[in-house]
């Protein structure tokens, strides 16, 4: 996957993230920290949906509807 293209997934999912109403506020920030963070240092995109996994099962429907999932 391209930078860019990378790029523009994480930003999708930190925007869904922010406008969900099936994460708590702590939910919420520790996931958006983890994908600005990935954004920075254009880590490895499959690392990151593990780690937000760990966060919620929101994220298994978010990257169903976002067409991310495998």
């Amino acid at each position: 996957m391209s930078a860019h293209k990378h790029k523009e997934h994480l930003e999708k999912i930190k925007d869904a993230v922010v406008e969900s109403d099936k994460l708590d506020e702590n939910q919420k920030s520790d996931s958006v920290k983890r994908i600005e963070e990935w954004i920075e240092e254009d880590k490895a995109f499959g690392t990151l949906k593990e780690e937000l996994l760990n966060i919620s099962e929101f994220f298994e429907t978010l990257f169903a509807e976002l067409g991310l999932s495998k």
